[in-house]
């Protein structure tokens, strides 16, 4: 999920990105989360505070791979930590960003903004973290999929927090918190990895946070810190901001962090390395979900389905949109029918949604075909026949324009709509026509100033 932070990134003014700049450890996670040839050119500016020329720049990259260096270039200029001279044909590194990222590497002043660890010996142990995330990230997946198979596994449901935050990003969709069913986003979550599934959620939840008024470098800078500390040690919870403790019992709910309420110290989870790392396997690997990425599903052209996994949580997914009809210990058998995927078109689910997650998770054995193609055209197709049964009719808003006076007057505004590419329906007999919802504005327009000419 690398990408998707650098975008949020990004977005966001040059003001915030100079306040977040004043952070140590957000300066060290935002270099890692640059490509290795960003992370060249902004060290080699760090320590000096001098500009560097371009012809320096142009040094440090073989001329096959300028493509890679304008890239490169154009990552740090968007998050504002580089700026163009262009008269003296040089470069100059942020400052603010430079004096931070010394002091996070070399220990300088301000190191607390890494956290204070807690003096005494840790009362929490690797092995306790490691399942109490592993716990808390796969209740909320299961939670996800609950209402589809009965769930082996004795997981506690997810805290009201988590809930509030699945229906508020879109990921469920229903009433009540307590009453949610999973959306086709919900779906596309679950396809991705779950390192990229956590920075999901934790961008969901900075701009929630910002709708409800924090201070979004607040949390950012909390959550980067996160990042940055060591798992398995316990730090102090009782010197940081009002903003950050609430993160403190948002993010526990996800299992980023082992918290416990009143409590004046927090302890980093295996989750938490992937906050500020390109790929945090170790703590995917933990998961039920990071088990079974590998290949695991063959699919026969008559649709009969055999699923090599005893994931409770694939399963689960499985049974969106596949008929389960028996389960070993390693081994779950179905069928995809008519019926099976059109109670997951129901729920919000997409035919291409489904066909990338049979491809994704198809069994090495699948992949070995001469053709090249995973799944047999006759599945794909027939999916997304099914599909299109459903979408017979399509639903528009609009306005609809009739009672014209003449031929003349009905022409002359169905020609202004159809021009301006309003125009979903006409009907020149009747002399009725029907224009979307965003463009009817301009077309009343339109009508009023024909008519009071």
């Amino acid at each position: 999920m690398v990408g998707g932070v650098r975008d949020y990134l990004e977005s966001l003014p040059e003001a915030v990105l100079t306040r977040l700049f004043q952070s140590p450890a957000s300066c060290l996670a935002i270099l890692r989360l640059l490509s290795p040839l960003a992370k060249t050119y902004l060290l080699d500016m760090v320590f000096t505070d001098a500009p560097v020329s371009l012809d320096r720049i142009d040094q440090l990259v073989k001329p096959e791979h300028r493509s890679a260096q304008v890239e490169a270039i154009e990552k740090l200029r968007h998050l504002h930590l580089i700026k163009e001279r262009y008269a003296s044909k040089t470069i100059v590194a942020n400052s603010t960003f430079c004096t931070s990222l010394r002091c996070a590497l070399t220990a300088g002043p301000a190191n607390e903004k890494f956290g204070v660890p807690c003096d005494d010996r840790s009362s929490v142990t690797m092995d306790f973290l490691t399942e109490y995330s592993r716990t808390k990230w796969e209740s909320i997946l299961h939670f996800m999929v609950q209402s589809t198979i009965e769930i082996a596994e004795s997981l506690p449901p997810p805290a009201t927090g988590a809930l509030n935050l699945l229906q508020q990003s879109g990921l469920m969709a229903g009433p009540s918190p307590t009453r949610l069913h999973i959306t086709s986003e919900g779906f596309q979550f679950l396809l991705q990895d779950p390192n990229t599934q956590v920075w999901s959620l934790l961008l969901h939840y900075l701009h929630l946070a910002s709708k409800i008024g924090r201070d979004e470098v607040d949390v950012l800078n909390f959550i980067f810190m996160l990042g940055s500390l060591e798992v398995g040690k316990e730090y102090a919870a009782q010197d940081i901001s009002p903003t950050q403790q609430q993160i403190l019992v948002d993010v526990a709910d996800l299992g980023i962090i082992y918290h416990v309420p009143e409590s004046k110290r927090f302890a980093p989870t295996p989750l938490a390395q992937i906050l500020t790392s390109e790929n945090g396997d170790g703590a995917a690997e933990n998961t039920d979900a990071g088990k079974s990425l590998k290949g695991f599903i063959i699919l026969e052209t008559n649709f009969r389905m055999y699923a090599y996994t005893d994931s409770t949580l694939q399963i689960c997914i499985l049974n969106l949109f596949c008929d389960l009809k028996s389960r070993f210990s390693n081994l779950v058998v179905g069928r995809i029918s008519r019926e099976s995927v059109r109670r997951a078109f129901h729920n919000g689910i997409t035919a291409d949604q489904i066909i990338q997650y049979l491809t994704v998770h198809a069994h090495d054995q699948m992949k070995q075909t001469d053709s090249g193609q995973i799944l047999a055209p006759t599945i794909s197709d027939q999916i997304k026949l099914w599909q299109l049964e459903l979408d017979r009719f399509v639903s528009n808003s609009g306005f609809l324009y009739r009672d014209f006076a003449t031929a003349q007057e009905y022409n002359l505004i169905v020609n202004y709509a159809q021009e301006m590419g309003a125009l979903m329906w006409k009907n020149d007999s009747r002399r009725m026509f029907f224009v979307d919802r965003d463009s009817n504005r301009k077309v009343l327009e339109y009508v009023n100033r024909k008519m009071t000419s």
